[in-house]
């Protein structure tokens, strides 16, 4: 054997060496790349498992939202940020589901239908969504609140109008039971059914009805005639407040809106129109009291619930002292009682009358009525102490010169 070949011998063994250890070191880098493979596909898997599970998760709660959207009682009480809610999730998973899709369907047919908006044109903009049901619902209410209200108005006005008519058919019994029972009076007054409805006269034709003597019957039959011609002036029912507080506050000084508050002032006034209509109608009065004894008796009660009003407005607008507005009522009402009754009055009388319409004969009616009162209408009206009082409240008001305006003349 020759010296190369030893050589060779440990070069041969050396590099099998080298081989060997490099083949165990390949050996252990393969193994250890495929554990970390194997890692890596367990960890790739279990992310994805993680993250099959989250979706999953995310899908049923996106079809637990979208739920509620097939029933008509969700949409009946849905609030815009609920729909505006369900609306984005079923856009986000339309693609993904058929539930989605047909929420989506859904979802946009009832929008379209209830507040006239189309969700393709939204888009996912959920704040514009719910800004603008909140709009049209806040209108809509309003309009079925009006439409309520509306409703509940026609149906008040129908029984208004149902137990209006059931008190009207039973006016009208009781007028027909009445009119049977005062027939021969109305036949011989000419007097319809309807005119019953006027309690004065209906009173009169009572009291017509029950006279046990002439004298009663004559003063009945003279109330129903004056009556008769007040209805012919004023209707069945007579003046109303409104003409009423017109006439007195024109003609008479201190009469304010609030004395219409009163019923006693009120009724006042009505006996003091109803006065002078029969004056100038030529209605005289009865043997108790003339028309204008009637007419200064009504006005005497004005001045007594006027209290002082009159007389303070008068010292307010005119600056003047009282208890000379006293002293000059005083001597008006002197001098006017002293002439009551001479030729000079009668003639002033007269021409007032001509005045206000009245023909001849209600004119020598008027006259002779006069004549036949012996004392002037302020002391025939005279009522004890309390009248006296209301009599001296009108001092203010300046009793002789301030006559209210449209009271019969003298």
């Amino acid at each position: 054997m020759s010296e190369s070949d030893g050589i060779d011998d440990v070069l041969d063994s050396g590099m099998r060496q080298s081989l060997m250890v490099a083949a165990r070191i390949a050996e252990t880098l393969a193994r250890r790349r495929q554990e970390a493979q194997r890692q890596q596909e367990h960890l790739d898997a279990q992310a994805a498992h993680e993250a099959q599970v989250r979706l999953s998760a995310e899908r049923s709660s996106a079809l637990a939202v979208l739920a509620p959207v097939q029933k008509d009682e969700w949409w009946d009480k849905a609030q815009p940020a609920d729909i505006a809610t369900a609306h984005a999730v079923a856009e986000g998973w339309k693609d993904h589901d058929p539930t989605a899709l047909e929420a989506s369907a859904k979802i946009r047919e009832e929008v379209l239908a209830r507040y006239g908006i189309d969700t393709h044109d939204v888009g996912t903009d959920t704040a514009y969504l719910e800004s603008g049901i909140a709009t049209i619902a806040t209108e809509k209410a309003r309009l079925d609140e009006l439409a309520r209200s509306q409703e509940e108005a026609r149906k008040a006005a129908a029984e208004h109008e149902k137990a209006m008519q059931l008190i009207a058919a039973a006016q009208a019994e009781e007028l027909r039971a009445q009119a049977a029972k005062l027939a021969p009076e109305m036949e011989r007054h000419q007097i319809p059914v309807e005119y019953l409805a006027n309690p004065e006269l209906a009173q009169a034709l009572q009291r017509a009805h029950n006279a046990k003597t002439p004298k009663a019957a004559a003063a009945a039959d003279a109330d129903i005639k004056e009556r008769m011609f007040l209805i012919g002036k004023d209707g069945i029912n007579g003046p109303d407040i409104d003409q009423l507080r017109k006439e007195t506050t024109a003609n008479l000084n201190g009469a304010g809106e609030s004395h219409f508050n009163d019923p006693q002032f009120v009724k006042a006034a009505k006996e003091m129109h109803e006065a002078k209509l029969l004056a100038e109608g030529g209605f005289t009065g009865s043997q108790f009291a003339s028309m204008e004894q009637r007419y200064e008796r009504a006005e005497k009660e004005l001045f007594a619930r006027l209290e002082g009003v009159g007389r303070e407005i008068e010292n307010r607008v005119t600056g003047t002292d009282s208890s000379q507005l006293k002293d000059q009522a005083l001597t008006a009402e002197t001098a006017s009682a002293t002439g009551y009754g001479s030729a000079e009055h009668r003639a002033k009388f007269a021409e007032s009358l001509e005045s206000t319409g009245a023909n001849e004969a209600q004119i020598r009616g008027r006259l002779t009525a006069a004549r036949s009162e012996g004392t002037h209408p302020s002391s025939a009206v005279t009522m004890g102490k309390g009248a006296a009082k209301a009599r001296k409240s009108r001092a203010g008001a300046a009793v002789g010169a301030e006559r209210s305006k449209s009271g019969p003349s003298r």
